[in-house]
């Protein structure tokens, strides 16, 4: 038997069984198999019960992004947020959106960066522990899209920003029976103009913010754990 033969012949077993060991867990006692879900997304805005909504704990991701040294944009997040979406008669451009940011849960995935960018000299998130953006004026751009103005308030500097959002659309959550909206979002604005002028110009002035979330509807949403 040649070589190749034996090494593909024992990649197939492997294989095998890897395959064996993974229906063998699903059939173990408290094991529940997974299951198809389907459900209707719509963005038709007329549709959408009025009322607040709040963000899921499980299903959003704030990242943001500075250049650095001129090589890449270096990508940081937040671990932790929390906000209400009010939904008004009107849509979208009737709507608001408070969230605030615990600005000690930035993770840049190096703990020493960590500690700085949460220090005295950026976010003093011991003094500033709260981040916040409140979203008050939409000025629509497309039949699911516009451009969300609002105030971006960091340590005690407020300044306003705009954020491009795409409304994904509304549904009942097929896991949670919850009234849910889906939102993308992205923006940029100027460190400096927040008094965040550390490290530059080896950190870029420019921040660019990208955002994913979902929110439920108060008054029908299930409780959710954060992560």
């Amino acid at each position: 038997m040649k070589v190749t033969t034996i090494k593909r012949w024992l990649m197939h077993r492997a294989m095998l069984s890897a395959a064996a060991l993974a229906m063998g867990a699903l059939a173990m006692p408290g094991c529940t198999p997974l299951q198809v879900v389907s459900h209707t997304v719509s963005a038709d805005e007329a549709g959408v019960p009025v009322g607040e909504y709040a963000l899921d704990a499980d299903h959003w991701s704030i990242t943001f992004d500075v250049e650095h040294l001129k090589y890449s944009r270096f990508v940081m997040r937040f671990d932790r947020a929390h906000g209400t979406l009010q939904w008004k008669p009107g849509g979208l451009e009737a709507s608001t959106a408070d969230i605030s940011i615990d600005a000690a849960s930035v993770d840049t995935k190096v703990p020493l960066l960590d500690k700085m960018v949460k220090g005295a000299d950026m976010f003093d998130a011991a003094t500033f522990p709260t981040i916040r953006f409140v979203g008050n004026h939409f000025v629509r751009t497309g039949p699911a899209q516009g451009k969300l103005e609002g105030d971006l308030t960091i340590r005690t500097v407020t300044r306003p920003v705009t954020l491009d959002v795409t409304f994904n659309g509304y549904g009942r959550n097929p896991l949670t029976h919850a009234d849910t909206l889906g939102f993308s979002a992205h923006g940029a604005f100027s460190r400096a103009q927040f008094g965040l002028a550390t490290w530059y110009p080896a950190v870029g002035n420019d921040v660019q913010v990208r955002i994913e979330a979902e929110f439920e509807r108060r008054s029908s949403a299930t409780p959710s754990n954060p992560e």
